[in-house]
Parts: C-alpha cells; sequence; structure tokens
C-alpha cells in the first residue's frame, strides 16, 4: 500500500512552519483505530524553538480522528502552539 502524505506550510508568530501529515500512517486492521503520523518543524528562521518542541522540529503519532476532530493538520498544530504558547509567546 503506498502511503499518502500531505505538505503545508503556514506562517506562525513570523516563523514559516512546514506540516508533513500521513493520515493513514497505520490502518485500523493492525491498531484497532487508523493511526496518523504529524511532523511539524521550523524552516524560516531554522530550528527556531516553538511552544510545543524547543528544537523546532515536533513528531507524533495519534488516532487519525483527533487531526480530524479539530479541522485538518494545520488547524490541529495550531491549537496545539495555541494550548502550551502561554503569556510568553
Amino acid at each position: 500500500m503506498k502511503k499518502k502524505t500531505e505538505l503545508y506550510r503556514t506562517d506562525w508568530n513570523g516563523v514559516l512552519l512546514e506540516i508533513v501529515y500521513e493520515p493513514l500512517w497505520m490502518p485500523a486492521h493492525v491498531a484497532g483505530e487508523d493511526l496518523a503520523h504529524i511532523e511539524v518543524r521550523s524552516i524560516y528562521p531554522t530550528a527556531v524553538p516553538l511552544p510545543i518542541a524547543k528544537t523546532g522540529f515536533y513528531t507524533n503519532t495519534l488516532p487519525a480522528w483527533v487531526i480530524t476532530a479539530a479541522g485538518g493538520p494545520v488547524a490541529f498544530i495550531d491549537v496545539m502552539m495555541a494550548a502550551e504558547a502561554g503569556p510568553s509567546w
């Protein structure tokens, strides 16, 4: 099975982020539910600390429905950043 990968770029507080998303990283017949994989990196400026990753790189595997419920990969990352940012960002 060929994996489908989606690529997004978005601005967050003046930092260009690249989001790589695999909506069907592991199918339900393996894990009991579809698992997705998401990666985020700051690409300009490079390796800028982010609220969700001090190194500027974040990766996670989670149930696909979580990202769908958030409104997609860009919205999911936006919610994560806002939740972790706090007043110092």
